[in-house]
Parts: structure tokens; C-alpha cells; sequence
């Protein structure tokens, strides 16, 4: 007896997927997409809360003076870095910080203007301008506020490595302090209130900062032409105030340029795009498709319950007796005929 060979057919080859590869590529698919989810949401403008917005610049801007006043009052290297700042702007040539705070401190009414200007409107202005964002422009509001609060972040680390001093306190500068001289109300800088103060905290600039992003947001969102001028002029406005008052070199403004451009790129980074491209309204949130349609049954389901119900109330309240419940059909309460005698 031979051996006997067995032959079998070879046929195309069928891959069969692996559990453990599906497994994982749902995985990193699942992980990409919910990533993906997180920074859409994270870019996505929201509509602001009046209340939590209201706690947040309270709370933000009383963290921002504790940590400015707290900052050590270097004295020694802040005057040694403002006769820094101070000879290389002459070296430049644009050392004009003196003649211009001893020109206009020669008019009276002008340099008290300047300094009420300084005291105030670096406040008032900026709060204005995030209330007229809040409800004009909900959209790009979130954005915008990030800008400033990064601005006003970065200021705080260049408060603490470059503590300079303001023209006026300059030993031998012959700066006129006009906040002394004219005995202004208001100003943090001089007078009764420097204590309140880190007097060594002069750049960078938060005064051209904020004012620059109040004139950059003023300029880019407003309709009316001569608001846009005006929003243009204020940190013009605002460099030549505070040169005037000698509470800053113009090198100061300069800092807080360089910070302002920090926190459009924070803020462009988060959201995608400049906060000023974002959508001036914030559109409610889809509701899925499923959901509204499951929604839309379970209304449709509701209201045949309660038809029914209404036309059972209305059918006991006409014959006097209740409804028929679950028990046995009307049908089957009927009494059965006697059958008929057999003739």
C-alpha cells in the first residue's frame, strides 16, 4: 500500500484584520479627534458672564498691584538704570524728555490737565473700552481681554529684572516732579499716595500699553470714522502726557509696545487668529442631530399621552362614570343571549 499524497489549493490570500492593530488605531483615532475637540473648543468664542467677568478683572488687577508693589524697591539700580536709559538717549540725539516736561510745566492749566490725565483716564478709558467689548462685540471680547491681561502679565517680569527709576526722581536730572510742584489730587506717583506704589516701576510703559490696545481696538472694531481718529490719537495723547509729567523716558513707551505685541501673539496662538478676525457675535451651540430628533419624538410622544388623556377626562366628565382602565373590554361585559326553547 502507497503513501497517498494530499494536495490542497492554493487561492488568493485573505488579510484578516488584527483586534489588537484595530484596537489601537480606534485608539489614536478616538485620542486625535477628542484633542482635536479640546482646541476647537479652547479657540472657540464663548459669550461672556457679566458676573464672572466683573470678579475676574477685580481679582486680576488687585493680583497685578500686590505683585507690582511687591517687587523690592531697588533703589540704587533703578537710578543707575535710568542714568542708563538717560545717556543713551542722548547719545541718540532724542533726549527730549527735559524740554518738553519744563515747556509745558510753564503752562499752568495744561500741566495740571496732564497730570488729572495720568492719574485717570489710564483707568477709565480701559474699563470703557472692555464694557463697549462686552456688549458690542461679545465674540472677539474673550480675545481681546486676553491681550491685555498677557500685556499686563509680562509687564510684572520686567518690573522685577529692570527696576528703573521715572525722569523725575533722577539724582541731578532737574526734572520738575509737576505732581508735587502743582499739588495735584489722584496721582499714585507722588505726593501723599507714593507710598502706595512701587515709585521704581517705570518699564515698561502700562500706560502706553493700555492705551495702545484701547487705540488698536477702538480703530479696528468702531464704525464711526472720527471715533477710529480718536482711538488712533489716544496713545499719542498718552506718550506725550507722560513725558510731559517726567513719570517716564520715552524708552519706557517702547516696553510696553514690546509687551502689547506679546499678548496679541498669546492671544493669537490660542484662539488661531488676531482677536479682532474673530466673529463679532457668538452663535449658540448645535444641538446634535440624533438628540433633536430624539427630542422631537419623545414632544410628539408627550402630547398624544396628554390628548389622550384630555379626551378620557372629557368622556368621564359626559357619562358620569370614570374611564374604562385596564381590566376587562366593554365587549366582554356584554351579557350573552339565552338560547332560544327547541320547538
Amino acid at each position: 500500500m502507497g503513501d497517498s499524497q494530499v494536495s490542497t489549493q492554493e487561492g488568493p490570500s485573505v488579510a484578516c484584520p488584527s483586534p489588537t492593530k484595530n484596537k489601537t488605531d480606534s485608539t489614536d483615532a478616538n485620542g486625535r479627534k477628542g484633542l482635536t475637540a479640546r482646541l476647537r473648543t479652547t479657540r472657540s468664542p464663548r459669550r461672556p458672564r457679566l458676573w464672572f467677568e466683573i470678579l475676574l478683572i477685580g481679582v486680576s488687577y488687585w493680583l497685578y498691584s500686590l505683585v507690582r508693589n511687591a517687587v523690592p524697591e531697588q533703589r540704587t539700580a533703578a537710578l543707575r538704570n535710568a542714568d542708563r536709559v538717560w545717556s543713551f538717549e542722548n547719545s541718540l540725539g532724542a533726549g527730549f524728555e527735559h524740554s518738553v516736561n519744563h515747556a509745558v510745566n510753564s503752562v499752568t492749566w495744561l500741566i495740571v490737565s496732564m497730570n488729572y490725565y495720568y492719574a485717570t483716564l489710564h483707568f477709565i478709558v480701559t474699563i470703557a473700552v472692555l464694557v463697549w467689548l462686552f456688549r458690542r462685540h461679545p465674540g472677539r471680547y474673550a480675545a481681546t481681554r486676553l491681550v491685555l491681561f498677557a500685556t499686563t502679565g509680562v509687564a510684572l517680569l520686567g518690573y522685577y529684572l529692570v527696576p528703573l527709576a521715572p525722569p523725575r526722581l533722577m539724582n541731578g536730572g532737574s526734572f520738575v516732579d509737576t505732581v508735587l510742584v502743582h499739588h495735584t489730587w489722584g496721582s499714585m506717583a507722588s505726593g501723599n499716595l507714593k507710598n502706595m506704589s512701587n515709585q521704581y516701576a517705570a518699564m515698561p510703559s502700562m500706560h502706553i500699553g493700555w492705551s495702545l490696545w484701547c487705540g488698536l481696538t477702538i480703530f479696528a472694531l468702531a464704525s464711526v470714522p472720527w471715533v477710529r481718529v480718536l482711538g488712533l490719537l489716544y496713545p499719542v495723547v498718552t506718550l506725550t502726557v507722560i513725558v510731559a509729567t517726567a513719570n517716564h523716558f520715552w524708552l519706557d513707551a517702547v516696553g510696553g509696545v514690546v509687551c502689547l505685541s506679546f499678548g496679541f501673539a498669546v492671544a493669537t496662538l490660542v484662539y488661531g487668529v488676531l482677536p479682532y478676525r474673530l466673529p463679532r457675535r457668538v452663535e449658540p451651540p448645535r444641538t446634535p442631530l440624533r438628540t433633536r430628533l430624539v427630542g422631537l419624538g419623545t414632544a410628539r410622544g408627550a402630547g398624544a399621552v396628554s390628548r389622550a388623556a384630555r379626551w378620557s377626562s372629557y368622556r368621564a366628565g359626559n357619562t358620569g362614570t370614570a374611564a374604562p382602565g385596564p381590566g376587562p373590554s366593554a365587549a366582554s361585559t356584554v351579557p350573552e343571549a339565552s338560547p332560544r326553547s327547541g320547538s
